[in-house]
């Protein structure tokens, strides 16, 4: 596919994935929604990628919804088609991939950017950077997942608060709310985010998988259904080369080397 308004870069043993539209601050439209997608199914084919970092250019992250790109007719805006046909299988592309998602929050994530950024895994932003579901300000609603991840990291009354206000929540509130996973320095982002990406080029990417499919199973189980997933997957991690390498690094004092 000819990228037009995403970059992708292959580093090593990670994918970066960067929103290139910085003149509408990585605003969404069509055609970028196609792109991520196509990302995500060219990680999905490569077991050399072990994970990816997610990002926009210049000063925001993404500011949602490109409004200009559905036309200006606004009666007739195609809204149950723009979500099925492209946010919510980018977004199940996103959750269901076995690879660590990685999100370097440079700056704001607002409407559907916000739900972009929370479907990663784990979200490290720059202490100007802000979230904000600013849905109800022009009469919409939560979607792309919003929904489902505001109550998974928030619990309701946070959730709603954020839902119906869309006030901007900058990285050192979100990180105490457990609404990102850190809040650093902009000067420090790119390392901080290096690290992660470092420990998952050593870690067993086929763990790491089954770990992740794991805790989005989960939600939906109850205790006896999460301790049977649990045996089963315990089954499918022990047959693993992983698991094999794992015990004799252990057992020779050394690091495992995960292939």
């Amino acid at each position: 596919m000819e990228l037009r308004h995403l970059q992708y870069h292959h580093k090593g043993t990670c994918v970066e994935l960067v929103l290139d539209r910085p003149d509408v601050f990585n605003a969404l439209n069509k055609k970028l929604l196609l792109e991520l997608s196509w990302a995500f199914d060219e990680v999905k084919k490569d077991d050399g990628i072990r994970s990816v970092v997610l990002t926009g250019q210049g000063k925001a992250f993404c500011s949602g919804q490109d409004l200009k790109s559905v036309g200006g007719d606004l009666e007739n805006i195609p809204f149950r088609e723009i979500i099925e046909d492209l946010y919510n299988p980018l977004i199940l592309k996103m959750r269901n991939s076995k690879k660590p998602i990685i999100c370097k929050l440079n700056g704001v994530a607002a409407g559907a950017g916000c739900s972009l950024a929370l479907a990663t895994d784990i979200i490290i932003a720059n202490k100007e950077a802000y979230l904000a579901e600013i849905f109800a300000h022009i009469g919409l609603i939560m979607d792309a997942g919003s929904n489902y991840f505001l109550l998974e990291r928030l619990g309701y009354p946070l959730a709603f608060e954020l839902a119906t206000t869309g006030r901007k929540v900058y990285a050192d509130e979100a990180e105490k709310l457990g609404l990102i996973n850190k809040s650093v320095e902009a000067m420090n982002l790119d390392d901080v985010v290096l690290q992660f990406v470092e420990i998952y080029a050593n870690s067993s990417a086929s763990s790491v998988g089954l770990i992740k499919e794991m805790l989005n199973n989960a939600q939906e189980m109850n205790l006896k259904e999460v301790l049977s997933m649990e045996a089963d997957f315990q089954e499918r991690a022990g047959k693993s080369s992983d698991f094999k390498e794992g015990v004799m690094a252990f057992l020779e004092k050394r690091k495992p080397k995960f292939k």
